[in-house]
């Protein structure tokens, strides 16, 4: 039997992202996956109450923050990955391919602080890295369609798909963003739907279909295999492809994307001072 971690989500309405906090409940170890950094764009302010709230219950629970795991560099939210480095000492980990993120980012933001190897992060996985977390093996699958460097981690039982796949009744990724790929995608998602039925599935974000009032983040392999709205029930190669190119078009880019992929490649540093000693998001002009 596959081990079982404790897993608690944090949903965050303000990004609809969810951030878990995985524990090994042998050990007390644990993870933080995609944690929140709260941001209130007409002040351009930052604030961890989120985080914050992800401690209280770590603490409560007797449990040891061992690391903080990126599944990508998110367009939607700030990450609040480094303020957990610097105040709880742990690391980051992230899937390597963010180096092809930060080299398409990077000039765009003229961060010349960005270099694109990654060696902002701490640790950055491949495809099929396995590492300890207490008495559990965290095993690395790369998903790339959505963003080059998209991650999933297995634990035990329970997978950590990010954006990838959400719930089944809303479907998956975008894959409209540079670096991504509707075609990857159908292929990263076999990948997970190739493993057992009963693996627990926590996506990364909850958007409520028309027919749901309530925000869901928790499924399984077989519910997505056979229900998902997007690729569930054997949609072939083509015919997703056909559906997410035509789906994208539609699509707005989410609110935060300039603030946030600007911080995200930084692992959720903020920029350095400029020669006022302050220091600022940029905002590329798209003028006409």
């Amino acid at each position: 039997m596959a081990a079982h971690p404790d897993v608690r989500g944090f949903f965050d309405p303000a990004t609809h992202t969810v951030t878990y906090l995985v524990s090994d409940p042998d050990t007390g170890q644990a993870a933080i996956i995609d944690p929140v950094l709260d941001y209130e764009a007409a002040s351009a302010r930052t604030s961890t109450g989120s985080i914050d709230a992800v401690m209280r219950v770590l603490r409560e629970a007797g449990l040891t923050l061992a690391m903080v795991l990126e599944t990508h560099a998110h367009a939607d939210h700030l990450t609040a990955a480094d303020h957990l480095r610097r105040s709880q000492g742990v690391p980051i980990g992230i899937g390597e391919r963010i180096t092809a993120v930060q080299s398409i980012f990077g000039p765009l933001f003229d961060a010349h602080d960005v270099t694109p190897d990654g060696i902002v992060f701490d640790r950055l996985h491949a495809d099929g890295d396995t590492f300890a977390l207490g008495d559990l093996t965290v095993e690395v699958i790369h998903t790339p369609g959505h963003t080059p460097a998209c991650v999933t981690y297995r634990i035990g039982d329970a997978l950590f798909t990010g954006d990838t796949l959400f719930m089944p009744d809303y479907g998956t990724a975008r894959a409209d963003f540079p670096g991504g790929d509707a075609r990857t995608l159908y292929r990263s998602i076999q990948k997970l739907l190739a493993l057992p039925d009963e693996t627990r599935v926590f996506v990364g974000h909850d958007y409520l279909p028309a027919d749901r009032t309530d925000y869901r983040f928790e499924t399984t392999v077989g519910d997505q295999r056979a229900h998902n709205i997007h690729i569930g029930g054997g949609v072939s190669e083509d015919d997703f492809v056909a559906m997410r190119q035509a789906r994208d078009a539609t699509l707005k880019a989410p609110q935060l994307i300039l603030p946030s992929l600007q911080i995200n490649i930084r692992a959720g540093a903020m920029p350095p001072p400029e020669a006022d000693g302050r220091q600022y998001l940029k905002m590329p002009l798209n003028t006409i």
